[in-house]
């Protein structure tokens, strides 16, 4: 009993400092709310995960894959994949590796500028522009990507294979391939004449 009671006493007497696990989590805070705002600019999208089996001597072994799609929905968009033993770090190995993927698209308004059909694998994607006030029309592959790119009207189809790594990079490929017109009169060095408005025909003389 007076062992007990003794303790007792050192523990009322020990002050807590600020060196403990609790209070190192709340130092981290800041940090975290910093991610959160550059998140903000940045969308990221978890397209597909993937878990793969190797049958070891112990039993299964299990893997992970995740691709995942980033981009700041004004042209510039990155898709990657990342792999590891648990979902968490697969989901952010691939966010960084498609944020140093990013590449930037045309786009022209709201839409893209023109019909593209491209091929990845088995998969074939073809995306036309839309009217305003038209929506994405896609599945939820190809919406993904073009959410992250920017695009808010065109019309889509995905005419192969469903396989989701194929489909994402069909379409990135296909947003990669647009030209808009101002590029294309540029590099066969053309100037775009801007149409003249019709004249107004003069009323005739009254006789």
């Amino acid at each position: 009993m007076p062992e007990i009671t003794k303790t007792e006493t050192e523990e009322q007497r020990t002050p807590r400092t600020g060196r403990g696990r609790r209070n190192k989590s709340i130092a981290e805070a800041p940090e975290l709310a910093f991610d959160g705002q550059e998140s903000q600019e940045l969308t990221e999208k978890v397209v597909f995960i993937n878990r793969s089996a190797k049958v070891v001597k112990g039993g299964r072994r299990f893997n992970f894959s995740a691709l995942v799609v980033v981009g700041n929905k004004k042209g510039n968009v990155g898709v990657g994949l990342g792999k590891a033993g648990e979902v968490a770090d697969a989901i952010r190995r691939g966010g960084e590796l498609a944020r140093n993927q990013m590449v930037s698209v045309s786009l022209k308004d709201a839409t893209i500028p023109h019909e593209v059909y491209c091929t990845y694998g088995g998969a074939k994607v073809l995306l036309r522009p839309a009217s305003p006030g038209t929506g994405i029309i896609a599945g939820r592959t190809v919406r993904a990507v073009l959410e992250a790119a920017g695009v808010k009207d065109i019309l889509s189809k995905s005419l192969g294979s469903k396989n989701a790594a194929n489909v994402v990079k069909a379409t990135l490929k296909a947003l990669l391939s647009l030209r808009l017109r101002e590029d294309i009169y540029s590099s066969r060095g053309l100037e775009i004449k801007k149409a003249e408005a019709p004249k107004a025909q003069e009323a005739a003389p009254a006789v």
